[in-house]
């Protein structure tokens, strides 16, 4: 058989990510902060790329005194101040010499002064390793235990623990075992109480001690019987510790007071507060759906270079490339920006149509609903969907939601059965199925039974 070259033409369909729908994808599945830092470093790389100044409203030009109202003005407003009139009668003139010629704080009291603006100052926050710090420099440490210690308080973790075994200390400070322990017993008496500690049960039992606990249950649960306690298995706690359950469920309640994180409280983040991407408003027997624009730049082509390109003026190739792909680049960013609003306004509306209830009533009539729904809705893929409810925030009149939290997973059969597995139990009394997961007739009733909690 001979082996030979041929020429064939064949018609196929393929899908091709041009790079316009490249940055439409990416710019969906951005937040709001993502997307402004987005477009402030392209504002920085595109010469061509603009940041449209807002431009005065006629009803704020009105306002401002023109040559033909500047006559109505009082004529007190405009004439040139005199030394008479510099001076103000009501301050105090001696006690002013007074605080000018004193080495201290000077301040005036004067009628229409200002008070101080609290809230441009910022507290400071003590972190966990500045805590602990201070606490160890004030029982003036030796300088190897301050080195010591210092190790320590750099190996703890967020909740508190020491997370290294005291050898790569002792190591790492070039002291004994014993040195290292010493220390870390003195460190264990440290606040907040039961850090330092390398194990919860350490953690525990140190607590107990610096409250002066001695009960023996206590410590029996928390030396010998902490896993069983973690699994609830109370009935052999209360056999092998040979005691009735009601001291066993004092002592459990008293050891549920305990902290097992005595650390995370310093090493708490800084609160992130959320501004919402959308905006949710009723008005009348309606909700309106409103898109939060601030502090995204609204976006415009410089003119200059636009013409330049287009009346054809003496320009390098190469310049004129570079602007052509600058150009293109920026209408494509404008364009993905324009469909992602008009995007999330849409999927926005279809949420309220369907979870009109929770609008109205409150966040326990909030329905079943997937992205087919919304992807059905508005005649959307359910993976464009997705991107667009992901990190997406909206204002509603019960309080600030991900757009994902009105998307909720139907009841399923299973779901359904143990649901109402008590109250079905009661209804059929000798009758109960022995397995109903197993038992069509159950299945069928409670599928629809959540198929009408959907509707």
């Amino acid at each position: 058989m001979a082996i030979e070259l041929q020429q064939n033409l064949r018609l196929q369909q393929h899908l091709v990510m041009t790079p316009q729908l490249q940055m439409a994808i990416k710019l969906l599945q951005l937040s709001r902060m993502e997307l402004v830092e987005m477009i402030r470093q392209e504002l920085e790389s595109n010469p061509t790329l603009e940041e449209t100044e807002e431009i005065e409203t006629p009803e704020e030009a009105s306002q401002e005194p023109t040559a033909d109202t500047a006559d109505t003005v009082d004529a007190s407003e405009s004439r040139e101040v005199t030394m008479e009139e510099s001076f103000d009668e009501r301050l105090d003139w001696q006690q002013y010499m007074d605080e000018y010629s004193s080495t201290g704080r000077t301040h005036f009291d004067s009628e229409e002064k200002e008070s101080l603006n609290y809230e441009a100052f910022t507290a400071s926050r003590t972190t966990l390793y500045d805590h602990l710090r201070w606490q160890l420099l004030m029982t003036r440490p030796t300088a190897e235990q301050e080195s010591i210690g210092s190790l320590i308080i750099g190996n703890l973790n967020k909740y508190g623990y020491l997370d290294v075994p005291l050898e790569e200390i002792s190591s790492a400070a070039e002291s004994t075992v014993d040195e290292v322990e010493n220390v870390l017993y003195v460190m264990q008496t440290f606040d907040p109480p039961g850090i330092c500690a390398r194990s919860l049960r350490e953690c525990l039992q140190i607590q107990t001690k610096q409250l002066g606990i001695d009960d023996p249950v206590v410590a029996a649960l928390l030396r010998d019987h902490l896993k069983n306690l973690e699994n609830r298995r109370y009935q052999v706690i209360a056999r092998e510790l040979k005691c009735d359950m009601d001291t066993l469920s004092a002592a459990i309640h008293l050891i549920r007071q305990l902290d097992p994180r005595p650390g995370y409280r310093h090493g708490e983040e800084d609160q992130i507060y959320i501004t919402p991407d959308v905006y949710v408003h009723k008005e009348g027997d309606g909700y309106i759906v409103l898109l939060n624009d601030d502090e995204v730049p609204q976006l415009h082509i410089n003119s200059y270079y636009r013409q330049a390109v287009r009346r054809g003026e003496p320009i390098a190739r190469d310049t004129r490339t570079y602007l052509r792909d600058r150009i293109r680049s920026a209408e494509w960013l404008i364009k993905s920006i324009q469909q992602r609003r008009r995007t999330i306004y849409n999927v926005m509306v279809s949420i309220v149509g369907f979870q009109r209830s929770f609008f109205d009533l409150g966040i326990a009539h909030l329905k079943p609903m997937v992205l087919r729904d919304v992807a059905e809705d508005i005649n959307m893929h359910e993976s464009t969907i997705s991107r667009v409810t992901t990190n997406k925030y909206a204002h509603t009149p019960h309080g600030i939601f991900e757009l994902k939290f009105f998307l909720t997973v139907p009841l399923t059969a299973q779901t359904a059965i143990q649901s109402h597995l008590p109250a079905y139990r009661r209804k059929c009394a000798g009758s109960f199925p022995e397995n109903p997961l197993k038992n069509p007739t159950v299945t069928k009733k409670l599928q629809i039974c959540s198929k009408r909690h959907r509707e």
